[in-house]
């Protein structure tokens, strides 16, 4: 698949059947849609093209900081490529970008640039200088243009709408397998180990502990998960705790795992860490003893969990 980081870098070699949106999750819902994407490319000897944003357009128009997405502009790329997309635009949005006229946008960058041929999108879509224009414009514009619309109906777009919600509440009530039917994958993180406080080594559970740079990037419900990673190519499975670690007085959030049967340095490593399952809530307990046979029960829980898998 090929990347590109501004709408300027994109020159196709044949016309193209493009869509665009957020796509955040790439889930089942939006799977649907890039593989009838790719199968219209296919078909038409054209090149499939999906145009995204970063920031999130939400971001800058609404100047909300706390929107919280289910992948990282990187993550969705790769999502994206495992479905056969061939070609990626992320558009740095911004004021400037937003104030494009509807019909400026459609001659300038889906005929001129893109080369258009079919554009695959939502009933209710709306697009241009304040979201004036809707897929009845686009339409208008196709027959000017000369180029296909075709229509994703209302009972698909509200499937994607209602699993990116359900994925989002699933996720931040701990129901991690419900948001994983609903992504068609194993919801994950990505982030660099550093250093944490180091209490786990303590008492005979040390955990590697991610930061995730991007804080727009959602977290699960604090509580203690089934997780698993790869490390030089082989599937480890740990327990992971997400939360403040309230038994030793801590204040901010941490996201640590102990590793099951795994002794590696993993300080400064860039690890990707899937969610399998949640075990229990995290809770603030009477002593440290207490806390370690908790954690022993967790591994116990997370043992028999790895064995009824394989």
């Amino acid at each position: 698949m090929n990347i590109f980081n501004n709408i300027q870098d994109f020159k196709p070699n044949r016309p193209t059947v493009a869509t665009l949106g957020t796509f955040d999750g790439v889930h089942l819902g939006h799977k649907k849609i890039i593989e009838r994407l790719t199968q219209e490319a296919e078909k038409s000897n054209t090149e499939s093209l999906v145009l995204t944003f970063f920031p999130h357009p939400r971001m800058v128009l609404q100047g909300n900081s706390d929107i919280q997405l289910l992948n990282t502009i990187q993550e969705k790329a790769e999502l994206l490529k495992n479905i056969g997309l061939q070609n990626l635009i992320i558009h740095p949005f911004d004021q400037s970008f937003s104030q494009l006229g509807a019909e400026e946008f459609v001659k300038t960058i889906l005929v001129d640039r893109f080369n258009i041929k079919k554009i695959i999108i939502g009933h209710d879509h709306r697009f241009g200088k304040n979201r004036s224009a809707d897929i009845n414009d686009l339409i208008a514009y196709g027959k000017i243009y000369d180029f296909e619309v075709e229509q994703i109906s209302a009972e698909e777009i509200d499937e994607v709408s209602i699993s990116s919600t359900k994925i989002r509440k699933a996720l931040l009530s701990g129901d991690i397998q419900l948001a994983n039917e609903y992504l068609g994958y194993n919801y994950f993180i990505t982030g660099t180990v550093v250093k944490g406080r180091q209490l786990g080594r303590t008492i005979g559970f040390p955990t590697a502990n991610l930061k995730i740079e991007e804080d727009y990037k959602l977290i699960p419900l604090n509580g203690v998960y089934i997780v698993k990673s790869y490390w030089n190519g082989k599937e480890v499975f740990g327990m992971m705790n997400i939360g403040t670690n309230p038994t030793v007085d801590g204040k901010e959030r941490t996201i640590e795992t102990n590793f099951l049967d795994f002794e590696e340095d993993l300080y400064g490593k860039e690890m990707r860490i899937y969610f399998l399952q949640r075990i229990r809530s995290e809770e603030k307990f009477d002593s440290i003893d207490t806390l370690k046979a908790e954690i022993e029960n967790d591994k116990i829980i997370t043992q028999n969990f790895i064995k009824n898998l394989k």
